[in-house]
């Protein structure tokens, strides 16, 4: 026997007994020493870029966005330790319309009221506020990245990004002016995309009106949602089957009120199901009403205006707010014994996602990017990549066939990339200067001394600005140095394989946007991956709203569990692409692991490290367990699933390793029996480290800290994520005793049992064989592993 080495001489190199989250800020301190997460270009390593969501900036930050950004450092992680050159920039997207409307909201100053230098100062000074705490926050979640050096969507360098890649789609052709219908926010006072409105059901009615039949004298009884739109009518429209009203068709209905007269046209979009069958075509109620009227080529007429109120063509509810002008008419109506009845109704209607506000439908002149002609190449792209989970795929599917119009890119809002284009005054020329430069037409002079169509100097610089989505959707163009570093760009985009990674609400709008403007601009697929998160939930499964009071913010979490804990929890609880709940016991549960985990490193620190030794059938057993949990975890890393990988790590440690391998190798490993001679406990000690050392490697990903505490502690003065995942060893396939080993498991269990519960003994207590069988536990033939089995149980 080694001197040093009786049973209470195995003294363990760790000596912290529970693990303390507060070591984690020790931990990222290493790592900002360290060059391990660095990005370089000139690695031999094959590239991956992961286009990190740049999250927009809020006062208050909730755990869902913990959660996804922790899941992409474990991607991030992950793909480094799979051999991997990874490149993993942090930004903020900092432009459009939530932080006008916090500054509204909170600082009193309105955008159309306030000096436009003044406003812009005010909302940058807001918005470099909240980065400094989200930094804090995504430093806190351990995130291995360049946080202190983010690149912004606001800087000037990124907007001039934005607006060269503009001025090639312009140089294109993709990019046109035009007046046409469009969606409308009130509130915002500005155009927005498809993609940016929302259907929610909120309270309505349904009023039943009079019309006159020109012809027949005969009242026609229309039911609207939209009576304050009476004006605009300019069609009503019948189902061509329905035979109530198939004797009016090619006749005319007298609009009550305005005394016009509009034809009545059979067709198939009026719904015989829907109030009376008879529906009126306004400009614009909605986007059927918009189809008819190109279809039938009538004349729109402007009913309501930029802020929300009736024209001048609404005669006595003229310049009331719609809601109002709907009351007012009703009443109008019911003076003149022209209603029918109201019904109280609750129906879906469109709203602006960011401020929830109706939007309306109103002809506005504004620049368009063309999409429909692309319609074919993205479907191509969106079967091409691939898909965590593959399920999501058909929504950006569905969406793109539901794309029915080209995509209106101009805002009249103030905080946003300035679209770069001068009017001549004289001849209306649009010049668009070249790229390289961040202009501001609005307050600058373009760069050129005279119009090149008719030779005039003054010009009419554009107030508009981007839709938000122009910036965002480049980010992965940004990143890769597009038309800044071409080398750069051709080993990161050309070379590499490119992860997007994002939530399943803006499918519709980042990824689409973001494969559209990408084609458009290299004629290249944008990704390779899709990973898709789910959204946070509170314990009731509710949505997490101010409004509700159930916003759980990170640093809550945090300061009581830390980053590891909350990042281990995240790996067991969230499932790709599903939704999850916050359940604070359940992160109270993972941070017990990681005390586990720290109590299974201290006891096995205790033991020398060796680097071959005989094995008994229990190391190989557990060696075996070992192996298997390896294969499986690298395949669900390879796949970006962490939960399965968490989930594999989790059962090996606490289910195997912890509660039954140590068990059985315990005297053996400790040479407190003297069964065991010294060449048997190395046996133990080679397979508790290897265990122990793999499960630090597997782990690393998703806990970085505590991993790579224990790491140096006992393994390597270089830090765990410079390491590579393991991969499985083909001498370590132990089939005969990985069999064993689990029946052996099984009669572990067995024997506490009887233990326990009917002998009434501590478990360290001796026991018969004659004993075992009376109370139905007879042992087979254990073979290799009777040694270990019996000491552990005290088999007499």
């Amino acid at each position: 026997m080694i001197a040093g080495t009786r049973p209470l001489d195995f003294n363990p190199k760790i000596e912290l007994k529970r693990w303390d989250f507060k070591i984690e800020d020790e931990v990222r301190s290493w790592w900002e020493k360290e060059d391990w997460w660095r990005f370089n270009v000139d690695s031999p390593k094959p590239k991956f870029v992961i286009d990190t969501p740049p999250p927009y900036p809020a006062p208050l930050w909730h755990i869902g966005a913990a959660v996804s950004y922790s899941l992409h450092d474990m991607i991030a992680r992950a793909m480094r330790m799979l051999g991997y050159e990874v490149l993993y920039p942090i930004g903020f997207d900092r432009n459009g319309l939530p932080i006008e409307l916090y500054v509204e909201k909170y600082l009193g100053l309105t955008p159309w009221k306030t000096d436009r230098e003044k406003f812009l100062e005010a909302c940058r000074k807001a918005l470099d506020e909240f980065v400094e705490n989200m930094k804090k926050v995504l430093k806190r979640l351990l995130i291995a990245a360049d946080i202190d050096h983010p690149y912004l969507t606001d800087s000037p360098e990124y907007r001039a990004f934005t607006q060269a890649t503009f001025i090639e789609a312009w140089k294109k052709g993709l990019v046109y002016e035009a007046e046409r219908p469009n969606n409308w926010c009130p509130k915002c006072r500005t155009t927005i995309a498809d993609a940016e409105v929302e259907y929610k059901e909120r309270p309505g009615i349904l009023a039943y009106i009079k019309f006159k039949v020109k012809e027949t004298g005969e009242d026609l009884i229309i039911a609207t949602t939209r009576p304050e739109l009476l004006c605009a009518c300019q069609a009503v429209i019948v189902h061509p089957e329905d035979e109530r009203y198939k004797h009016l068709h090619g006749k005319h209905a007298i609009i009550p009120l305005y005394n016009r007269e509009v034809p009545i046209i059979p067709h198939k979009l009026a719904d015989p199901n829907f109030g009376t069958g008879a529906m009126m075509v306004c400009s614009f109620g909605d986007w059927r009403d918009v189809q008819l009227f190109r279809e039938l080529r009538l004349k729109p007429i402007k009913a309501i205006d930029e802020n929300g109120r009736m024209t001048e063509c609404a005669g006595p509810i003229a310049g009331l707010k719609v809601k109002e002008a709907k009351k007012k008419i009703i009443e109008i109506l019911k003076e003149q014994g022209l209603v029918v009845k109201v019904e109280n109704i609750v129906h879906k209607v469109p709203v602006h996602e960011r401020c929830e506000t109706e939007i309306e439908i109103i002809p506005m002149k504004e620049y368009y990017l063309k999409q429909l002609e692309f319609k074919d190449v993205l479907r191509k792209y969106a079967n091409e990549m691939k898909w965590q989970p593959e399920r999501y795929k058909v929504n950006l599917l569905q969406w793109i066939d539901s794309v029915s119009m080209d995509w209106p890119i101009s805002r009249r809002r103030f905080y946003a990339t300035e679209i770069p284009v001068w009017t001549c005054k004289k001849c209306g020329y649009k010049y668009v200067p070249p790229p390289g430069k961040y202009y501001r037409p609005w307050k600058e002079n373009p760069p050129i001394d005279k119009c090149p169509k008719c030779g005039a100097n003054e010009w009419e610089g554009e107030t508009r600005v981007f839709d938000t989505w122009m910036d965002s959707s480049v980010t992965v163009l940004y990143i890769t140095r597009y038309m800044r570093d071409q080398r750069f760009w051709e080993e990161t985009f050309l070379k590499g394989t490119k992860l997007r990674p994002q939530g399943y609400d803006i499918i519709r709008t980042w990824l689409y946007y973001s494969l559209l403007r990408v084609h458009q601009l290299t004629e290249k697929r944008a990704f390779d991956w899709v990973f898709i998160n789910g959204m946070g939930l509170d314990e009731k499964g509710r949505k997490m709203s101010k409004r509700y009071g159930n916003v759980i913010k990170p640093e809550e979490i945090l300061d009581k569990y830390g980053a590891d804990a909350t990042r281990f929890w995240i790996a067991l609880e969230v499932k790709p692409g599903e939704n999850y709940r916050v359940i604070e016991n359940k992160i109270r549960g993972a941070h017990k692991f990681l005390t586990k985990l720290l109590n299974v490193a201290r006891y096995i620190s205790a033991f020398p490290i060796v680097e071959e030794a005989d094995l008994s059938d229990s190391d190989k057993w557990i060696l075996a367990e070992l192996n298997e949990t390896i294969e499986k975890v690298r395949k669900a890393y390879e796949e970006m699933d962490f939960h399965q990988a968490a989930e594999e790590i989790y059962h090996f440690v606490w289910d195997k390793l912890a509660s039954h391998y140590i068990e059985l190798s315990k005297k053996r490993a400790r040479l407190m029996d003297e069964r065991f001679n010294e060449e048997e406990a190395k046996g133990a000690w080679y397979a508790l480290h290897q265990s122990l050392k793999n499960v630090l490697l597997m782990l690393a990903p998703i806990a970085p800290a505590i991993t790579d505490y224990i790491w140096r502690q006992l393994y390597s003065k270089e830090s765990i994520h410079a390491q590579e995942l393991p991969k499985p060893k083909e001498e370590w396939k132990f089939e005969k005793e990985l069999e064993m080993g689990r029946k052996i498991m099984e009669l572990n269990s067995a024997v506490w049992k009887v233990k326990k519960e009917v002998l009434k003994r501590k478990l360290r207590e001796p026991i018969t064989l004659q004993e075992l069988k009376e109370n139905g536990v007879e042992l087979p033939d254990l073979g290799g592993f009777q040694k270990d089995f019996y000491a552990l149980h005290n088999i007499q």
